[in-house]
């Protein structure tokens, strides 16, 4: 047989106890959504792979560098999916929510894939938050969505996060301003490559990171100088939105994410101590996106937050999210299988379960020692000792772990005692 088998490279395993401060993150992070009346929406983890090459662009490097392809025993080709916005929007076009009430709001949490270099809070299989308000080009509903992404964060605990904001005109006023920047970058000394992604999308090239190419865009025209009337109204609406809701942002001009879909509204939320990647999140407006998945006229607005890269700023900030996974008891038997001590112990610590209480049981034929050095590992709050000799008094001993301080609980209607008295 060979040796021990070990996870996929760029993959991680969430593990107890840390997991509890995993979900912790990723609980806060939605809330604000979830109490602004989103509604949970879960695509597959995989999709035709034309689903992504039309909706998220053929020519970005998510699409032609990055991706999980595979073909099935159908013969089709699927890809595990990047992000989450194609998906979830293919998800709620096939079901016809937007037949519906509009917006339609939605939620969603789960695992992305790219096969890129891995690196700090950077991986291939990783974890994303998500929003999604579809059906209405509003710009109050552009401002709600950005600071749901704001509330998030400081629902983390975090203080150290910035909100980017910019504006990349529709299909009004981008097609003059792409030419514009065409005819700017043909004029520069770029490489094959750049020059080919110019061709198909310019305005990537502004958020090329390498410092031969950025120092050549310091005259570049942006998308802000452009805009037509009513995007630039729009975009002065959101930030007037934003203000009303006390959401801080710098304007971010040169500001162009990796999508092929953004347009109007686009912003990316960045913290500083995760260094050159300093992302944490992003999204925009993404108003035609509907029609090249073949639906209708369909605007929306999303964002997607790295539940990762959220760990980390939290760590660069010092900050613990609540974990609240502790156990409200843990029952210890001082007996062997089928002794009376063990057979009240499972039966009670399955009756408060039912009652609404977190509880567990200390499991094996283990002396008194050992039994609570286990139920000091559980990370309860209380432990019930049950023993032979207690229960001849028609008692058991409620022990508080924080304190250290004991006392007998009569086992007459034990259940109902321990409910009253443990319920937060």
């Amino acid at each position: 047989m060979s040796g021990e088998l070990r996870g996929p490279k760029g993959t991680y395993d969430v593990l107890p106890p840390a997991s509890a401060t995993w979900l912790a993150v990723r609980e806060a992070l939605l809330g604000p959504a979830r109490r602004a009346g989103y509604g949970y929406v879960e695509p597959p983890v995989f999709e035709d792979v034309e689903l992504f090459a039309r909706g998220v662009g053929a020519s970005t490097d998510i699409v032609a560098k990055e991706m999980f392809v595979f073909t099935d025993r159908g013969g089709r080709s699927l890809a595990l999916r990047p992000e989450g916005t194609a998906g979830v929007l293919r998800a709620l076009l096939q079901g016809r929510l937007h037949t519906g009430p509009l917006p339609v709001k939605t939620w969603y949490a789960g695992p992305m894939f790219r096969a890129e270099r891995p690196q700090a809070g950077r991986f291939r299989q990783f974890q994303q938050v998500g929003v999604e308000a579809v059906g209405l080009d509003d710009p109050a509903l552009d401002a709600e969505v950005v600071a749901l992404a704001a509330q998030g964060f400081a629902a983390v605990g975090l203080t150290g996060v910035r909100l980017l904001l910019t504006s990349l005109g529709d299909a009004a006023c981008r097609p003059a301003y792409r030419e514009r920047l065409q005819g700017f970058l043909a004029g520069l000394d770029l490489d094959e490559e750049t020059r080919r992604r110019a061709a198909v999308n310019p305005l990537r090239v502004l958020d090329d990171k390498r410092p031969e190419v950025q120092a050549q865009l310091g005259g570049a025209p942006l998308p802000p100088d452009h805009l037509c009337d009513a995007c630039r109204a729009h975009h002065d609406a959101v930030r007037e939105s934003l203000a009303d809701l006390g959401v801080a942002w710098s304007d971010a001009p040169r500001l162009v994410r990796g999508l092929d879909y953004y347009t109007r509204t686009t912003f990316e939320l960045v913290h500083d101590g995760l260094g050159a990647q300093s992302a944490v999140g992003g999204g925009g407006r993404y108003d035609g996106l509907a029609e090249t998945l073949g639906g209708p006229p369909l605007p929306g607005i999303g964002w997607a937050l790295g539940v990762e890269r959220t760990l980390l700023a939290a760590e660069a900030e010092g900050v613990a999210p609540a974990a609240d996974g502790a156990l409200d008891l843990v029952v210890v038997p001082i007996g062997g299988a089928g002794s009376a001590p063990k057979r009240l112990g499972v039966r009670t610590a399955d009756a408060l379960r039912r009652a609404g209480l977190s509880a567990t049981v200390v499991f094996g034929d283990r002396g008194l020692k050992g039994a609570m050095k286990a139920a000091d590992r559980s990370g309860a709050r209380h432990a019930l000792v049950v023993g032979e000799r207690d229960l001849a008094e028609g008692v058991a001993q409620l022990k508080d772990l924080t304190t250290g301080e004991q006392r007998a609980v009569p086992l007459d209607d034990l259940v109902t005692r321990l409910t009253e008295e443990l319920r937060p």
